[in-house]
């Protein structure tokens, strides 16, 4: 006979942990638009935490754009749910409360409960498709279906630049205080780019209201971390084990989290520094610490980790070798970044090494390949210019762009292919027709890629040299062969 279906509080056993609140005691004051398993696993978490440390109407009306299925596993059980975080000691179950409810598929619903009053802040997950933005105007980008359609009819809004113009259009005409608009997206200066959108929408429809958005409203900036993957039978099959009931919202996700903010709220907040969340005045360097630090040393390990055969993000750091050039990046990432505050560099690369390693997460090296030529500017080229500019080492950088080129053959040392997943895939592969593997030819060739390298990197006879014989070595002895080749480059410890 299987477990009941979660409901209540009460019906929660240990070890499972439940809020220390009653969150019928606690009203809505936030609306989430993009209500699926990351923010779940982050804001809510985080939410939960400031209500049982401060109080406050800060539970959560979730939106989910299009899918019912959120709404029909959540709102049976009010909104509770269980996240189970795992990690290499084992799996932990907490039932989260802040969650009211969910509406789907339902625009006028959510414009409704936009306008409400009691809501102080709106927050956004929706990854950067949904917001129909275009990022080299950063304007609404009007081929996008919900932006169009919504221009068109900007009364009955569906999209999220449409339902954020009209709510506050609405609310300033009924004499409401506005919200905070924030978005929790992995996105540089997500809040910027989202005003930006926001304030070029309601140009369109309505330029005194535009002008009054970009006077008044706030779009803090965030910057959020933790791997979420999608919930499997398994996780159901645990949360019911652990909890005692039938949870059919349950998600899994790791131990580590990460919220950075930018401390503007006009209406105010909850406490979510009770969960761990950091309040600064500016988030941009934190942003690059993370893409420095976290993005870069995962581009170098799964271009290497793919080639040498590692599945998982957690098969490369079982790999001595490679776990040691992962350290060796991660110090080498930190040394070309400023100090921040709140922030010990150290300690954050021995969390990434450990969060790397956690066997309880199967983190996809391929999956974190692809994309290559948009994320290596940001990951690896411009550390590698602050690192030349600083007189710093510049091997561990070439070494994950040398990987990168060796990838870019979309070819295994076994003879197997595999599709590259870029958008200048076409581009790449005709600039390395003729070359063969002649490292030399194969690195001026990518080297050569419009507005992908900074001239300072191809003009650099020593960054060339590197990622060079860095190339050499994997071509000649094939990508295990040189992690150990490389890893011999290290000094001994101590």
């Amino acid at each position: 006979m299987s477990a009941p279906r979660l409901a209540r509080l009460d019906m929660v056993r240990e070890p499972a942990l439940r809020p220390a609140y009653d969150p019928a005691a606690h009203g809505v004051g936030i609306v989430h638009i993009g209500a699926g398993a990351f923010h779940r696993a982050h804001q809510a978490a985080y939410t939960d935490a400031a209500l049982a440390e401060a109080g406050g109407d800060w539970r959560i009306t979730g939106v989910s754009l299009r899918s019912r299925e959120v709404a029909e596993a959540l709102n049976p059980q009010n909104g509770l749910y269980t996240l189970l975080e795992r990690g290499a000691e084992g799996t932990q179950a907490r039932v989260i409360g802040a969650l009211a409810g969910i509406l789907a598929a339902d625009p006028a619903a959510t414009l409704e409960a936009m306008c409400d009053p009691a809501v102080r802040i709106v927050t956004i997950t929706v990854t950067e498709k949904g917001y129909g933005i275009d990022r080299a105007t950063r304007g609404p980008d009007r081929t996008h279906p919900a932006v169009a359609a919504d221009l068109a009819a900007p009364d009955a809004p569906a999209g999220v630049l449409g339902l954020l113009v009209a709510a506050l259009a609405r609310r300033r005409a009924a004499g409401i205080a506005p919200f905070t608009v924030l978005s929790c997206d992995n996105l540089p200066e997500n809040g910027v780019l989202l005003r930006d959108g926001v304030v070029g929408f309601a140009r369109l429809v309505a330029p005194e209201l535009a002008d009054w958005i970009a006077a008044e409203i706030a779009f803090p900036s965030s910057m959020v971390d933790r791997i979420t993957p999608a919930p499997t039978a398994q996780t159901l099959a645990d949360a019911e084990r652990l909890t005692g009931c039938t949870d059919l919202a349950a998600i899994e996700t790791e131990p580590f989290h990460q919220w950075v903010i930018e401390d503007r709220f006009p209406a105010g907040r909850p406490a979510w520094e009770a969960g761990g969340a950091l309040f600064v005045a500016d988030v941009t360097p934190y942003e690059r610490m993370k893409l420095t630090m976290l993005n870069g040393s995962h581009s170098m390990l799964a271009y290497a980790g793919f080639l040498a055969g590692h599945r998982y993000v957690r098969d490369v750091m079982a790999d001595a070798a490679l776990a040691g050039l992962v350290q060796r990046h991660l110090a080498a990432a930190a040394a070309v970044l400023p100090a921040l505050e709140g922030i010990d560099l150290r300690a954050y690369a021995e969390a990434l090494a450990t969060r790397f390693a956690n066997p309880a997460i199967a983190h996809e090296t391929y999956q974190i390949a692809m994309d290559g030529t948009e994320k290596l500017p940001q990951r690896l080229l411009n550390p590698a210019v602050c690192a030349e500019e600083a007189g710093l080492p510049l091997r561990p950088f070439a070494f994950a762009v040398a990987a990168w080129m060796r990838y870019c053959l979309g070819e295994s040392d076994a003879g197997e292919t595999y599709a590259l997943r870029d958008p200048r895939e076409a581009e790449i592969k005709a600039a390395l027709t003729g070359h063969g593997r002649d490292p030399g030819a194969i690195s001026l060739a990518l080297h050569g890629l419009p507005g992908l390298f900074p001239e300072a990197l191809k003009t650099s006879a020593s960054w060339r040299a590197e990622v060079e014989d860095a190339l050499s070595a994997m071509l000649a002895e094939g990508m295990k062969g040189a992690i150990g080749r490389e890893f011999a480059r290290l000094e001994p410890a101590g």
